[in-house]
């Protein structure tokens, strides 16, 4: 569950940069900018009306996502977790950890950020190791489990010290909110963050509309944005996708898996959702959600979105489409 593929297309249905379109604002003196690159093995745009100078400051705010929260990163602070029993930990180890929690009641204990040992015995995480076996998986859930862990006064604690934090489900997430909050922190109203499918968004485009965001289809053969499912429009928040439809594994016998894996049996969990797409105030609420409901199934996600006020599309295996309320309220025409 906590390895997952996003398939987000981001529509710029404002070419700012070619128009030469300047529009009044705060902090607008520079007019449009944007930037694109790559940043953990996946690609990121960034747009925003506003001093070019904030381009040399997108790629800094995402730096505590490195040090405090990636897997792959040796010395960074959820790797010193993942070896101790008890770990001094920061404000973002803090807000992600607390927000872990507080998703893992309302999922029921479906979303779990502890089952890094599950997410690499099947291959999806760091050592790419897919050799499990239900005897393997039995033994794993012994150490597996957040209700395992606890944080009092700045220290995080831990039952057993081989339980193992991954944080991959919400992380990126959490890299787009804190570009937002440079933003913000600048004076910036109008912008738009993306990475690897994970958007935030303020405000207006170049055009002075809202931004226009597009959902693809899920179809394993199809490249992203070649067929689209829902364009949305919105001038607040941020949105994510969740799916399994692109990136699977295969076993010895041929079979596939997907990146979902359900915290009760430490193995790949298949439900009747195949996407789901879940808008929130922040970015780390809405990715965390989107791989919630890709581990409930679509009932048991829309109650949870609902009570949540998160408007949610789930795409569904017979290729149905659900959408709450909130979310139709969102759709364009295409």
């Amino acid at each position: 569950m906590n390895m997952k593929y996003i398939s987000l297309t981001l529509f710029f249905n404002a070419l700012f940069l070619a128009a030469g379109i300047l529009l009044t604002g705060c902090n607008s003196d520079s007019g449009w900018q944007q930037t694109s690159g790559i940043i953990w093995n996946t690609a990121y745009n960034v747009t925003w009306e506003g001093a070019t100078s904030l381009t040399d400051s997108i790629i800094p705010a995402t730096y505590p996502v490195d040090s405090s929260l990636s897997v792959f990163n040796d010395s960074s602070l959820v790797s010193k977790v993942n070896m101790s029993l008890s770990t001094p930990v920061n404000s973002h180890f803090e807000h992600i950890y607390t927000e872990s929690r507080r998703i893992n009641r309302l999922s029921g204990g479906m979303f779990d950020p502890t089952l890094s040992p599950a997410i690499t015995a099947w291959g999806v995480g760091k050592g790419h190791r897919a050799n499990s076996d239900t005897l393997r998986c039995d033994s794993l859930k012994v150490f597996t489990g957040i209700d395992k862990t606890r944080l009092r006064d700045g220290v995080l604690y831990k039952d057993d010290i081989r339980t193992e934090f991954n944080f991959s489900a919400l992380a990126k997430g959490y890299g787009v909110d804190l570009v937002s909050d440079m933003f913000k922190r600048n004076g910036v109203c109008n912008y738009l963050v993306e990475i690897g499918g994970e958007i935030v968004c303020s405000g207006l485009n170049s055009r002075r509309q809202p931004w226009h965001i597009a959902i693809d289809v899920p179809e394993s053969g199809h490249n992203p944005g070649e067929e689209i499912a829902a364009i949305i429009s919105m001038s607040d928040g941020a949105v994510a996708t969740s799916g399994n439809y692109r990136n699977y594994h295969n076993t010895k016998e041929g079979a596939q898996y997907g990146h979902t894996i359900s915290p009760l049996t430490c193995r790949p969990v298949s439900t009747d959702v195949i996407s789901a797409t879940v808008v929130a105030p922040c970015c780390i609420t809405a990715d965390a959600i989107a791989t919630t409901c890709m581990a409930v199934g679509a009932d048991k996600a829309m109650t949870i979105c609902k009570s949540e006020g998160l408007p949610v599309m789930l795409i569904l295996r017979d290729m149905r489409v659900i959408m709450s309320d909130d979310f139709k309220k969102l759709v364009v025409k295409k």
